[in-house]
């Protein structure tokens, strides 16, 4: 277990999660109020308490951006710069964890002294690896959330889940949660490290899909897709070089990913939600096809050296916003590109963010406090505030009705 539970450790969680907790995973960061149509996404600064105000949010600076003109099938260019990324509605976050922590301990944790860390609050990437928020093992001991969705794409590494209706997990490797927050819940996302001998590679993005109003106190829930579960499309170019999409949401050329949680935005069929992995081979080319009208698409080049996007040079580290409705060739460089696609019909509701709850009124804001220090979203169940999972335990979920699963 991470630590042990004290009055002085609870007030210290409570005032995280209630005051931006986790910013750089997502969770608790500041988002512009009154969000409507496809605006830019969130504030780079840990805000806790964000209302009113423009459209568009503060999340990346007017010389980090270039709009086009005309037809262009790209419409617009906006570097990426530090954590978290730009995003558009209905997303409302997207953050990509990359750690090459040392060895572990017998504890999960890292097998190296944690001296001139901030403990607590560790993002200064010391050695190519964060603790976070734990202070045994890294990761983001038990915060609150209510009225959004996180999806988790675990790449490579480890997470240990536990939440406040009894339900835990340990999923990696290509693994994915998507969890409904809707009316309330409290969890923790914990990072074992399994390997005592070699270093262990950690990288995952974790994305925030809003809620539409309807939905933002529904039932929570969550979803494993295991990495067998999820869909990969090969698509070869004329001269046989390869585009690799995982297709974490929606369908592509006829395959389509597994079924979102029932109410999810992405649960239905006009909102065309879709997360795509892309990866492609050096040199390679692909043609991403249009799609329906009033839909929000953007493409972040997150690693790669080199990529041409519609006849255009596009250097790594930038999201390319897309004309829905245009057709645009990829081509790769001289060495392998890969991609992250989030698309989805704008909810177009306001948007008010205090910490870890995202809803359409500052009335609702109020409300979601109030409940979270009455009813601490049905309280913890699990000793010490980060708990993780015995080292041999293996990928599995239980849910909170009990049932049971294991890895595919």
């Amino acid at each position: 277990m991470a630590d042990e539970q004290n009055p002085a450790h609870e007030a210290t969680l409570n005032r995280r999660a209630l005051l931006g907790y986790g910013t750089s995973l997502g969770l608790g960061t500041a988002l512009g109020a009154c969000q409507s149509g496809p605006a830019p996404g969130v504030s780079m600064a840990p805000d806790p308490d964000r209302s009113g105000g423009s459209a568009a949010q503060a999340g990346s600076a007017p010389e980090a951006r270039a709009r086009t003109n005309g037809d262009d099938p790209v419409l617009e260019l906006v570097r990426l710069g530090a954590p978290p990324w730009p995003t558009f509605d209905p997303f409302l976050f997207c953050v990509h964890h990359r750690d090459t922590y040392p060895a572990g301990n017998a504890q999960l944790g890292p097998s190296a002294p944690l001296g001139g860390r901030n403990i607590g609050q560790d993002f200064a990437n010391i050695d190519g690896w964060n603790m976070y928020h734990g202070d045994v093992v890294p990761g983001f001991p038990r915060h609150p959330h209510r009225g959004f969705e996180t999806v988790t794409v675990t790449r490579r590494g480890y997470v240990d889940h536990s939440d406040s209706l009894g339900a835990t997990a340990r999923y990696g490797e290509g693994d994915v949660q998507w969890m409904t927050a809707g009316s309330g819940i409290v969890h923790a996302e914990m990072f074992p490290l399994l390997d005592e001998r070699a270093s262990n590679q950690a990288e995952l993005f974790q994305i925030w899909l809003n809620l539409p109003s309807r939905s933002k106190f529904a039932k929570p829930h969550f979803s494993m897709f295991w990495k067998s579960q999820i869909p990969e499309q090969t698509l070869l170019d004329a001269a046989g070089r390869a585009t690799r999409v995982t297709v974490i949401a929606g369908s592509l050329a006829g395959v389509s990913a597994p079924a979102p949680p029932p109410d999810s935005w992405a649960s239905r069929a006009d909102t065309d939600v879709s997360i795509w992995s892309i990866r492609m081979q050096p040199g390679a080319s692909w043609h991403l096809s249009p799609s329906r009208a009033g839909i929000a698409r953007t493409l972040y080049f997150f690693a790669g050296k080199s990529l041409r996007v519609a006849g255009r040079d596009v250097a790594e580290g930038t999201a390319i916003r897309v004309r829905e409705q245009a057709s645009l060739t990829l081509e790769g460089g001289e060495n392998e590109a890969e991609l992250l696609l989030l698309q989805g019909r704008p909810i177009g509701e306001p948007v008010v963010q205090h910490g870890p709850f995202v809803m359409n009124q500052r009335s609702e804001i109020e409300r979601a406090v109030r409940d979270y220090h009455d009813t601490q979203f049905g309280g913890w169940p699990w000793r010490g505030s980060g708990p993780v999972h015995a080292k041999d335990s293996g990928r599995f979920a239980i849910h909170a009705d009990g049932r049971k699963e294991r890895a595919t």
